[in-house]
């Protein structure tokens, strides 16, 4: 029955997948097939998913996206990336550099990857070009840079894989044979993401210098000015308080994530009407409607892949899947390497939030078995799903860079592949040194 089942599943996901319906759809539909087919009270399948949507910690969504929205209305984005320019200064590719840098100071807002694309993509792809930048290489940084809007904290993957792996307990295994393990919550993957989030945005730095060197792309200036750096870090310092106010309020303990994204919600009017007075009340309007959108779309991909989840461990797959890997290695850095190219694979064809949800409830018992850490394992599963939103046939960041910067999907995917290997390369760093995402945590008392 067990297998049976899981033909079921995923065999009706991957049908529905091909034949086009959505993502939301196909998990629905398979995992709804596989309850009749075991005989189960369908009631039951809606009570799950009714459950999944009705937890406090998911309120910080919302008002994370909506954040998000109104700092890009308001000019926050515009004056953090006219900060992160001045920094760059005469750096070789400084475009580049600050193109990173602004994708870093927005991703510490938004939460989003395509987010962060579109908000500092359409400011820097056009800037790149002017200064002579191939229009391809200056869409290729752009969208791998965006990748960083979800491991920067607040990162709403984070608020995802926080709530799917709050109620997975260790297998008693695990426990009796690595003792207890340290508790999942969302403020310590805030603080955990922070170091790898750095790292990640470091090896594009390097790789954007090589290929910046090779095609004399120059710096901004001929030499950093102190007068220019203090006019746009004057004009830019409500921006720059922006994320240091959200993510200070959470590591000092002042408020919840869930708190400081309604804080964000309300400094940003602020400045946004009475500082910088740009936001305007259509900008409002449109902001609450791409809100609306964005909400919806996770709650309801949220509502089905947890029946779907679900139905996974009841079948114990997840434990099988342990078994399988233990029997096959005992070896916790090639059952790293297996994860992460697997990850890759997955973040091709499956959206970052949609994998997290299927996944957690497998790889976790995994590495509970391997004596992983959980907040250690989410930072490496989410810092390696967001290669996904730059590689193709899904890569939504192509997709925007291509919209915001007029060059063609395949050209921005043959520039992009050396940044994927950076980042690749990173991943592997994070996951093989667990000290990198726990050192933080364990500095401030999680």
């Amino acid at each position: 029955m067990e297998q049976y089942t899981v033909s079921i599943l995923f065999g009706g996901f991957f049908l529905l997948l091909l034949i086009g319906a959505p993502i939301t759809v196909s998990l629905a539909g398979a995992a709804m097939v596989a309850f009749l087919a075991l005989g189960k009270d369908p009631i039951s399948f809606v009570q799950i998913a009714f459950t999944s949507v009705g937890k406090f910690p998911l309120m910080a969504l919302p008002a994370f996206v909506l954040a998000g929205a109104l700092m890009e209305a308001a000019g926050i984005s515009k004056r953090l990336v006219d900060l992160a320019e001045t920094v760059a200064g005469p750096t070789t590719g400084g475009l580049g550099v600050a193109t990173v840098l602004a994708c870093l100071f927005f991703g510490a807002i938004s939460g989003s990857g395509p987010a962060t694309t579109a908000a500092v993509g359409m400011l820097m792809i056009p800037a790149m070009v002017k200064r002579k930048y191939d229009v391809k290489y200056a869409s290729a940084i752009t969208a791998s840079a965006g990748g960083l809007g979800i491991i920067i904290p607040p990162s709403i993957p984070m608020v995802i894989f926080g709530i799917s792996a709050l109620g997975m307990q260790p297998p008693s295994e695990a426990v009796s044979k690595f003792g207890q393990f340290s508790s999942v919550s969302i403020s310590k993957l805030f603080i955990a993401g922070v170091v790898p989030g750095l790292l990640m945005a470091g090896s594009l730095l390097v790789m954007n210098y090589f290929i910046s060197r090779k095609n004399n792309y120059a710096g901004l200036t001929e030499s950093w000015s102190v007068p220019e750096m203090a006019q746009a870090l004057r004009k830019g310092v409500w921006s720059i308080l922006a994320p240091i106010i959200i993510l200070g309020g959470i590591y000092a303990g002042f408020f919840t994530p869930t708190e400081s994204a309604v804080v964000a919600i309300f400094y940003t009017v602020f400045v946004g009407i009475f500082l910088h007075r740009e936001l305007t009340f259509k900008a409002l309007l449109a902001s609450l409607r791409t809100t609306t959108w964005i909400t919806g779309r996770v709650l309801l991909i949220l509502f089905s892949a947890t029946v779907f989840g679900r139905l996974l461990v009841e079948q114990r797959i997840p434990a099988q899947i342990a078994e399988s890997l233990l029997a096959l290695t005992s070896n916790i850095y090639l059952i790293w390497t297996l994860l992460i190219v697997f990850l890759l694979f997955v973040g091709m064809f499956m959206e970052t939030l949609a994998a997290i949800m299927i996944l957690v409830p497998v790889l976790l018992p995994v590495m509970y078995m391997m004596g992983a850490d959980p907040t250690h394992v989410g930072i490496v599963l989410i810092c390696t799903l967001s290669v996904g939103f730059m590689t193709p046939p899904l890569g939504e960041n192509l997709f925007v860079a291509s919209g915001v910067g007029g060059a063609s999907v395949e050209d921005i995917v043959s520039r992009i592949m050396p940044f994927v290997l950076a980042l690749a390369v990173a991943i592997f760093i994070i996951a093989f040194f667990p000290s990198l995402s726990l050192w933080l945590p364990g500095l401030m008392g999680y």
